[in-house]
């Protein structure tokens, strides 16, 4: 195998128990928008509803579709609109929608009455982040407009919701307000009479750090795929959570070279001695960024090197400094850290990026081998997951 991603699944369900003993009386949604950040969607939103999530996200609707498509029988919500996006489908598929304009509730709406089922919708509130979701000047016609749709029977408020713009820095003052202003469209609402199963509005470094966003659900991302959102405050162990993803391949080709032999595009590494280099065959069109060129860490041989030179489209070289390994060596790019190999946070590091990135952007040309499928009886605390 030329490159693989080994997805540890029983890692990512010791993380989904992790995170929901730190929000014993809430709900949690486990994020797997984004082929679960790069792991394969199937398989994690499968893996988390064995360790209890509640919930999956998804940030289309499609995804959303592919989930039920595949079995999986559990709440979900998708909340990336998209004008003439599959609405009814996705009401006839038993999928929360989520609202955050007029423009948006009004095609929901059209959906619903064409399937003659009645729409299940989670109103979005612009809090502070700018993005998706309602702004607070024109929520009370949103709010008016979903009462009156509930009570004609086109739709279903099932929750209300936001999203944390700086929740990843802990203490910026846009935090209180944002949560304070979530609070407000939350009494608005009930005010008008409705009454939402969940509210929530903490993400990853939310749950990690800020307890008191918890509301009636979580909504964990790159936390469920251990990776730390906050790695300024503390590392995945810190927080109880192991990476779940292990990026390696073998060395392609190993060779003598002397000194002063450029390497790799416009030679910005020169050898500085007689040396041996080694081949990765991993390049920026698998996922590993250019940005690292000269930088990224990788484990050959027992050892931690970097890339010399540029990173090209399929693949990159590393010096070897006269080791003599052979052609099959295993080069680690990333994993959970506790064998000498880098972590995403490393490479996120290398690229100036965040370790989110790292994960998700790894490619189709990348074989995802997984382990630890069977969940352990004794851990498992879902013995009947809804999965089909």
């Amino acid at each position: 195998m030329r490159a693989r991603a080994e997805i540890d699944l029983g890692a990512l369900r010791a993380n989904v128990r992790a995170l929901r003993a730190r929000a014993p009386r809430a709900q949690l949604m486990a994020v797997v928008k984004a082929d679960a950040y790069g792991h394969g969607m199937l398989p994690c939103a499968r893996a988390a509803l064995e360790a209890g999530a509640d919930w999956l996200g998804t940030a289309t609707p499609q995804e959303a579709l592919a989930l039920r498509a595949a079995g999986i029988g559990a709440r979900l919500l998708c909340w990336l609109w998209t004008p003439g996006g599959p609405w009814r489908e996705a009401i006839e598929a038993d999928i929360d929608v989520s609202v955050g304009g007029m423009w948006a509730l009004d095609e929901v709406l059209d959906a619903a009455r064409a399937s003659g089922r009645t729409a299940r919708i989670q109103l979005k509130a612009d809090t502070g982040l700018g993005r998706g979701g309602c702004q607070p000047a024109d929520w009370p016609e949103l709010v008016g407009a979903a009462v009156a749709a509930e009570a004609g029977g086109l739709a279903d408020v099932t929750g209300i919701w936001s999203h944390f713009a700086c929740a990843d820095e802990p203490g910026h003052p846009s935090i209180a307000g944002q949560q304070d202003r979530f609070d407000e469209a939350i009494a608005y609402a009930e005010k008008a009479g409705l009454s939402p199963e969940v509210r929530h509005i903490a993400n990853s470094p939310a749950v990690l750090t800020l307890p008191g966003t918890q509301y009636d659900l979580i909504r964990p991302g790159v936390a469920v795929y251990g990776i730390s959102p906050v790695p300024q405050v503390g590392t995945a162990a810190d927080f109880g959570l192991r990476p779940v993803m292990t990026l390696s391949a073998r060395l392609g080709l190993v060779k003598h070279v002397p000194a002063g032999h450029g390497v790799s595009y416009g030679h910005h590494y020169v050898t500085p001695s007689e040396t041996t280099l080694g081949l990765v065959p991993l390049g920026y069109a698998d996922g590993v960024p250019r940005h690292a060129s000269g930088k990224g860490p990788v484990l050959v041989g027992g050892r931690l090197r970097r890339v010399a030179g540029r990173i090209a489209m399929d693949q990159f070289v590393v010096d070897l400094e006269g080791d003599e390994l052979l052609p099959g060596a295993e080069a680690v790019l990333f994993g959970p850290g506790d064998r000498g190999e880098p972590t995403a946070e490393d490479w996120a590091r290398a690229a100036d990026t965040i370790a989110y990135e790292i994960v998700t952007r790894i490619g189709s040309r990348v074989d995802r081998v997984y382990v630890n499928e069977e969940p352990d009886e004794q851990q498992s605390t879902s013995s009947e997951p809804n999965v089909q």
